[in-house]
């Protein structure tokens, strides 16, 4: 995502709890001719929120695009099994993170003259993953918030979207992408029949960011290979 957004001339500020793997993303880009940088920040942490947007600020001045897509998932089990814990950490990431960081984007953006939001939601906030129950729950609050902040940011020049990704083969879902039991259960209902790869994510993050979408704010839009027709 970050790779095809500096591609288009975007500059890019790669963001997530480690400033080390961030630096690698950033430096790969700039070695390609892009312009990146990087920012530590843990959203499940809400000073790291605020700092982070305070550099952004005081550095640039503004932002046009936010891609909202960091997520937690301790808890692979019965859902009534969930510990309260694995619970409490699940919502501070996945949906106060969210909320948090679309609020102060939205801010900065609506100062600036506008921008776009994307939130990296998941199918299963439409149809929730067996044993991923407060994932799930977490993901629909996700799609739940990405309307609402549309509805009410539009006036301010600024556009909400999400995208809903299917199966995908990154470390996050490594627990299921190389479980052979979950896959013969998966991919069945797959009609494309196989897992994504994370570039195949790219190309709808650029659409919805960019001004192509430019009448389009509130969309959910799957990236499953058919997942949800099945």
């Amino acid at each position: 995502m970050a790779r095809i957004l500096a591609s288009h001339g975007a500059h890019v500020i790669v963001s997530s709890r480690k400033l080390e793997g961030c630096e690698a993303v950033a430096a790969s880009i700039r070695e390609g001719g892009g312009a990146a940088e990087a920012m530590a920040c843990h959203i499940g942490e809400l000073e790291q929120i605020d700092g982070a947007f305070s550099a952004i600020e005081a550095r640039h001045g503004r932002l046009d695009i936010l891609v909202n897509n960091a997520a937690t998932n301790p808890h692979f089990g019965p859902i009534q099994d969930t510990p309260l814990d694995a619970f409490q950490k699940t919502v501070d990431v996945n949906i106060r993170g969210y909320f948090t960081m679309c609020a102060k984007g939205a801010k900065l953006m609506a100062a600036g003259g506008g921008g776009a939001i994307l939130n990296v939601a998941s199918v299963n906030g439409v149809i929730p993953g067996l044993h991923q129950g407060i994932y799930s729950i977490t993901k629909a609050a996700v799609i739940a918030m990405t309307q609402a902040f549309a509805k009410e940011c539009a006036p301010l020049g600024v556009r909400v979207n999400a995208l809903l990704p299917g199966i995908t083969d990154t470390k996050f879902a490594s627990a299921l992408v190389q479980n052979p039991a979950i896959l013969r259960s998966v991919l069945p209902h797959v009609p494309m029949g196989r897992v994504a790869q994370p570039g195949e994510m790219a190309g709808a993050v650029l659409y919805l960011v960019s001004p192509a979408a430019s009448y389009t704010t509130g969309a959910c839009l799957p990236v499953d290979g058919g997942y949800l027709l099945a």
